[in-house]
């Protein structure tokens, strides 16, 4: 048998974890190497290890994360207002599933946005594709959206997304625009999909920046249903 053709016709069918593993098993004495079925079971196991791996790399990647946060690097303390308890329930991504949303308060520096995207990222971890917007940033592509008439197939991309994150919510007042298209995100969303917010101001206040009183139930009445609210205390972490 011509091992080296093997691993030639692995790696250019785009089996890696297969031709990976073989070439580890090829490696080890024959005395030790598996039988014929073994063997098999462990490729194939490769394999799918090797694209569960790739595919969360992609997600990764086009989530845009603004930090690569850990969840192990997120101090979970009551003091803190996020307990490990709390936050292990959250990392299991079962909030995903049942289309809840988080809603992260705090000053400043606190980390709600590092918070926000270790959550992404455990997510991304377990098969479940994200992406992370600024808010600002988001309103102002969705209104050149509007212009250039590729307004529904943004909207059609973000609806499709299990989970999205809309950082610095409450930076500014949202118009009329602004606040209809995120009614028609959530609208979209709701219990298909997961969606995080962050904002330094109180979920209490959010209702003042809407520039419609209408505009502004509907959409709390999406954000608030069955939601997570996390309110982080304490000083900035971006200190010393």
């Amino acid at each position: 048998m011509n091992t080296q053709r093997t691993q030639e016709k692995l790696t250019m069918l785009k089996l890696h974890g297969m031709a990976r593993r073989y070439k580890t098993i090829l490696d080890t004495p024959v005395h030790q190497q598996p039988d014929m079925h073994t063997l098999l079971a462990l490729l194939v196991e490769a394999e799918e290890e090797h694209r569960i791996q790739h595919r969360s790399d992609r997600y990764l990647r086009k989530s845009k994360l603004r930090y690569d946060a850990l969840p192990e690097e997120i101090h979970c303390i009551p003091e803190r207002g996020l307990s490990k308890e709390h936050f292990l329930k959250l990392s299991d991504n079962s909030y995903i599933k049942k289309g809840e949303n988080i809603l992260i308060s705090g000053a400043t520096g606190c980390g709600k946005s590092f918070l926000s995207c270790a959550l992404g990222r455990q997510a991304c971890q377990h098969g479940y594709s994200c992406s992370f917007f600024p808010v600002n940033r988001l309103m102002d592509e969705l209104a050149a959206a509007r212009i250039d008439g590729s307004y529904r197939k943004v909207l059609k991309k973000i609806e499709k997304t299990p989970l999205i994150v809309l950082d610095d919510f409450g930076l500014k007042m949202l118009d009329a625009n602004s606040s209809l298209a995120l009614i028609e995100i959530l609208d979209e969303r709701y219990k298909k999909g997961a969606v995080i917010i962050t904002s330094q101001l109180p979920v209490s206040k959010w209702y003042d920046l809407f520039s419609e009183v209408t505009h502004a139930d509907a959409a709390m009445d999406r954000l608030t249903a069955n939601a997570h609210k996390i309110d982080l205390t304490g000083g900035s972490l971006r200190k010393g």
